[in-house]
């Protein structure tokens, strides 16, 4: 909104500093102020509402240490990061763009899922919550949206460079996809590090080949519901998806200003997208709001996200990494939401194994996910945080080193 207004000044009346609007960084800037700003302001408000209304966290007895203190501790506090993303993007970026209608359509649809869930359990006083099928369900709808707008729209646009001297010729999406269906993704670490999605389904025939829009989009489906149940996951301790969560964010901002912006695309031989150097608005606003939200989430925490705000992160972590075409990155770049995911998975498969071998079930951990597994050990909460963050902050570098190292 702020953008529209301040360039039709600038335009028309060319008063003085508006036109600094114009300018990504300015903008990117100013979204991390704002979404800070917000988080701190709104969180402290929100907080004492939700103690008033007693939205407190029911705990179960996991035998876990610092454990009983947390009961009681307000939830839903997602709405705190869900609020401090929308009001900065809205103010701040071209709402006419197609990427971040996707972003903020992906923000509100995962965020009223969980909103759904935290109500069920709060107010309704039942501990399941939403059905994981309404889950789930709702995960699928969001990945066919997503999935079918950045396959079909005429609004979608890749540019390859052709030219040796760095001229580039466009290649109009659309057009593309209508006539041979092209869609190109990344391939971390390969020197051709373009992969077509169609010739990798020509490999399964023509029948498949033709149909290969319909078969991207469980791809998508798949990482958006995998990365958001990761987020929700990993989000049992204080500051843990959060913190996590702006390392991931960070990444991403530089990979989305690289990819929309020509000059370093091509310096940095990596696919130029059109117009998605706005996302970096979106992106900066994303961190500023994890980290505002830090403020009253690190240990001992004052508020909970809830999944409200886990299943939220985690799908606009997904929807970003599919957007620049970096999702084959996603299991370096959310290795810590991974590895929460694998945890519980090889956990419960053992589990069940030895159960039907042996009588009776054996666990390969103490507890998982994997947190409670240190905090089993005898790890304190904050340790356990800190250490998580250092290896999200290592696997965000390994990620950004697959620009150059091929």
């Amino acid at each position: 909104m702020l953008f529209y207004l301040f360039r039709y000044l600038h335009e028309h009346y060319h008063l003085p500093g508006t036109g600094v609007f114009q300018y990504t960084t300015f903008r990117a800037g100013l979204a991390v102020v704002i979404s800070l700003l917000i988080a701190l302001l709104f969180g402290n408000r929100l907080i004492q509402v939700l103690q008033k209304k007693q939205v407190g966290e029911s705990i179960r007895d996991l035998g876990l240490q610092g454990q009983n203190e947390k009961k009681g501790t307000p939830t839903m506090g997602g709405l705190i990061i869900i609020l401090a993303i929308l009001v900065p993007v809205i103010l701040l970026a071209r709402l006419r763009n197609i990427y971040i209608i996707l972003m903020l359509l992906s923000t509100v649809w995962l965020g009223l899922i969980g909103f759904l869930d935290d109500y069920i359990k709060v107010f309704r006083k039942n501990k399941e919550g939403l059905s994981g099928r309404f889950k789930v369900l709702g995960q699928v709808g969001l990945g066919i949206t997503v999935g079918w707008v950045l396959f079909y729209s005429n609004e979608i646009t890749v540019r390859e460079y052709l030219m040796p001297n760095g001229q580039f010729s466009a290649i109009e999406a659309s057009k593309v996809f209508k006539d041979v269906h092209l869609m190109i993704t990344t391939v971390p670490f390969m020197k051709n590090n373009e992969l077509n999605y169609g010739d990798l389904f020509a490999t399964a025939g023509t029948f498949f080949n033709g149909l290969y829009g319909v078969l991207y989009i469980p791809i998508v489906i798949f990482l958006i519901t995998a990365v958001s149940n990761g987020a929700n996951i990993t989000d049992g301790l204080d500051g843990l998806a959060a913190g996590t969560s702006a390392i991931i964010g960070i990444t991403l901002a530089i990979f989305a200003f690289v990819s929309g912006n020509a000059l370093l695309a091509d310096y940095l031989d990596v696919m130029f997208i059109p117009d998605s150097g706005e996302l970096v608005i979106f992106c900066t606003a994303f961190v500023g709001a994890c980290i505002g939200f830090l403020w009253y989430n690190s240990y001992p925490a004052q508020v909970f996200m809830g999944d409200t705000g886990s299943l939220a992160l985690g799908g606009i972590i997904a929807v970003l990494a599919l957007i620049v075409r970096k999702e084959l990155l996603i299991p370096i770049l959310c290795g810590v939401f991974l590895i929460e995911n694998l945890s519980v998975i090889v956990q419960v498969s053992y589990f069940k194994y030895t159960r039907r071998k042996y009588g009776e079930g054996r666990r390969l951990l103490r507890m998982s996910p994997l947190h409670h597994h240190y905090q089993k050990l005898g790890y304190h909460e904050s340790k356990i945080v800190s250490r998580f963050w250092i290896v999200g902050i290592m696997l965000a570098v390994i990620t950004l080193v697959t620009l150059k190292l091929r």
